[in-house]
């Protein structure tokens, strides 16, 4: 065969996976653009009138009109939010059922070790919405006045405190066990059905402290029901200025509680990076600003590769807690 030959056989080759690379490209953004086609369904592992409950409607309303097509928020508390994931890994791939991902999603991975859906494998981020710190709140009619007394007594008094949550095995309960590890302390803790049980006791004096997520804590810290002793973040709270972060005493000590979206692994890129910029666009409108602000979180806003990293370092964060503190799911 001539050189010429030869060359013209290549260059047809050449020009073939070009063609067939194109075509892919064109199949594969035609996904998008044809998204989405029907009603979407966001799963939420919570049950109504709660804040992430609140902020799934707010964002689904605002994508029904820019999508054109419905965007329904479906409710499936239970188990830890494990629930409303496997509902979400088991749906077809293609765009139509989302999950409101949270903390306790990450949590469940070590706290729920022969769980059949596991958050990191199962589940394709597409991006991060709002994000709150934690603050730690005493009763007011206890002596201790800071973070530096509180650890103090504390190591004097070993055992002797009673550190309330909203559950066990989730945020608030965590934020607390994560402290006792930082900082090297012994609380007793004491699960209570819901956080406004579990802070009444503590502005009650029936418990000594409590972790909570700053939105629901600060009315009762402004009312002067609550004193606030440290913030779970890196450093001081917009919304509770005045009080210092907890990793200025206990070093490492920081908590996020974040919300999310995310969709079935096998989603394709296109439908997930339009995801992303639909939402993206969304929590930038003036109107579901002002919402979110009234609601008191703050925005977290995350590409699909960003709310990635974000899940696997709470997931490997959470993990350590778990372990150090012993901690196993109820059957």
């Amino acid at each position: 065969m001539s050189w010429r030959g030869a060359a013209t056989r290549l260059y047809s080759f050449v020009a073939l996976v070009l063609a067939m690379a194109t075509m892919a490209v064109w199949a594969f953004d035609a996904r998008a653009q044809g998204y989405p086609s029907r009603v979407v369904t966001v799963i939420l592992p919570v049950g109504p009138g709660g804040a992430p409950d609140l902020f799934a409607r707010i964002l689904s309303e605002h994508l029904q009109l820019k999508l054109g097509h419905p965007f329904v928020v479906e409710n499936r508390p239970g188990a830890g939010g494990n629930l409303a994931m496997q509902a979400v890994v088991r749906a077809a791939a293609d765009g139509h059922t989302l999950l409101l991902m949270t903390t306790p999603h990450a949590i469940n991975a070590t706290l729920f070790p022969m769980l059949d859906a596991n958050l990191v494998r199962d589940i394709a981020p597409v991006t991060g919405l709002v994000g709150d710190n934690f603050v730690l709140v005493v009763t007011p009619s206890w002596p201790v006045k800071t973070l530096a007394e509180l650890l103090a007594y504390a190591r004097a008094n070993p055992g002797s405190i009673n550190m309330a949550s909203s559950g066990a095995g989730n945020l608030s309960h965590l934020s607390g066990e994560m402290f006792k590890m930082k900082a090297g302390i012994d609380m007793v803790h004491v699960p209570y059905r819901s956080t406004p049980a579990a802070l009444a006791d503590v502005m009650s004096g029936n418990v000594h402290l409590m972790f909570d997520a700053v939105p629901s804590a600060r009315p009762n810290i402004g009312g002067g029901k609550l004193r606030a002793l440290g913030v779970s973040g890196t450093g001081p709270h917009p919304q509770l200025p005045g009080v210092p972060a907890i990793a200025g005493v206990v070093p490492g000590y920081e908590v996020t509680g974040w919300m999310g979206i995310g969709a079935p692994r096998a989603t394709t890129q296109p439908v997930v990076e339009k995801l992303s910029h639909e939402i993206s666009k969304a929590l930038a409108d003036p109107s579901v600003k002002s919402r979110l602000t009234e609601l008191g979180s703050n925005k977290l806003e995350l590409s699909a590769a960003e709310f990635g990293n974000l899940i696997a370092a709470d997931t490997a964060k959470w993990a350590e807690v778990i372990k150090h503190a012993g901690l196993k799911a109820r059957p």
